[in-house]
């Protein structure tokens, strides 16, 4: 029997029944992961891997009555035969070998963002997934800040024309240095892809989704001013950008503009989303959770404000978003749908971050082909 085969029987058996999951990575965003599966009608986490045996042992006491399975070499959870549905959340670095290898599996996958820490590896997956081929099969990319409540409702209304033709697209995160992780691996651009690439790669996906056109070219400033500078690990000093303005143009003629200060906790909200139209403009105040809308019929100075409440079970580190997130991936995998999150969109969110990190390094604009070698 082919490859394929095997998995369209995979599939009709779990298409009514309870989904079964492996976690590979126990690290921050595997744990979230687990707490928010734990949640979800109709899932069933059976496998967690993790090679640091004090994530994975942390990650265990979740389950306190439970036979899930440990292991500490992914490859075990890829030979398990039970699993129907990969999470991949492991560093940064890894993704590219873990994922590559989980493909010749039939399990459904969410690979945590970004994607890959290079286009030359996006498009790797991206090819032998194609290659592989799997009728039906649900490979989805963990860019879940598209599902906080607030920020869904705001390109919801973009979507809808509210503010009119879209023009000018501005984001800013203030927020909090990057947190310790095992290893101290995201210190250092070579593990994460750049801050550009690890952090931002969410912003840049909602840019193109509010934009809904194509990154046509990127000019960024950025330094790493603050953070980390007095640290060092093996005798090397860490190398990520704590600061960055980028400007992203986009094929229909939308200009884009991210505000990154990563020294900046002591801030109201983390995170505000400014779309502007012809007709007016929105924005998402994250924290506050709050819409404000300001159409220009309306006059100099109005607007209005809308409070915008999650519903999820567990709110997590994402207001929900990560919940939100495994609802419309159990929806995609029963209802055999496309991912709503794709490898291309883990592709384009990756190569506008690695052409800012050339941006910044080269003092020059950069366009998205030549990032992407075409």
């Amino acid at each position: 029997m082919s490859t394929v085969a095997i998995y369209a029987d995979a599939v009709s058996t779990t298409a009514n029944e309870v989904l079964r999951y492996g976690v590979i990575g126990t690290g921050m965003m595997g744990v979230e992961h687990i707490r928010n599966l734990l949640q979800l009608p109709k899932a069933e986490i059976v496998a967690i891997c993790d090679s640091n045996e004090e994530s994975l042992r942390r990650a265990a006491a979740l389950f306190p009555n439970s036979n899930v399975q440990q292991f500490t070499d992914y490859h075990d959870v890829l030979d398990a035969k039970e699993i129907d549905v990969l999470v991949i959340a492991t560093p940064n670095h890894s993704h590219v070998d873990i994922i590559l290898d989980a493909l010749e599996t039939t399990c459904h996958i969410l690979i945590e963002k970004p994607l890959c820490t290079s286009v030359i590896d996006c498009l790797r997956v991206i090819e032998k997934e194609a290659k592989v081929g799997l009728a039906d099969r649900v490979v989805w990319v963990g860019l879940e800040y598209r599902y906080m409540p607030v920020t869904e409702q705001l390109l919801q209304r973009v979507a809808a024309n509210e503010v009119g033709d879209v023009k000018m697209i501005s984001i800013r995160e203030h927020r909090f240095p990057f947190l310790k992780k095992v290893g101290d691996w995201n210190r250092f651009n070579k593990n994460t892809g750049g801050t550009l690439v690890e952090k931002c790669c969410h912003f840049f996906d909602l840019m193109c989704i509010a934009a809904n056109s194509e990154p046509r070219q990127v000019f960024a400033s950025g330094s790493q001013s603050v953070n980390h500078l007095d640290e060092s690990y093996g005798g090397l000093t860490p190398d990520i950008l704590d600061n960055a303005f980028v400007v992203v143009d986009f094929e229909n003629g939308v200009r884009a503009h991210l505000d990154l200060c990563m020294f900046a906790e002591a801030s109201k909200n983390e995170q505000e989303i400014c779309v502007v139209g012809d007709l007016g403009k929105v924005e998402a105040l994250v924290s506050e959770s709050t819409i404000r809308v300001g159409l220009r019929t309306q006059g100099v100075g109005s607007f209005d404000e809308f409070a915008v409440s999650g519903a999820s079970p567990y709110a997590g580190f994402h207001h929900g978003a990560s919940y939100e997130e495994h609802v419309r991936l159990h929806e995609s995998i029963r209802l055999r749908r496309k991912p709503e999150v794709s490898l291309r969109d883990g592709l384009r969110s990756v190569a506008i971050g690695v052409a800012a990190q050339i941006s910044i390094a080269d003092n020059r604009v950069v366009s998205i082909s030549e990032v992407m070698g075409i």
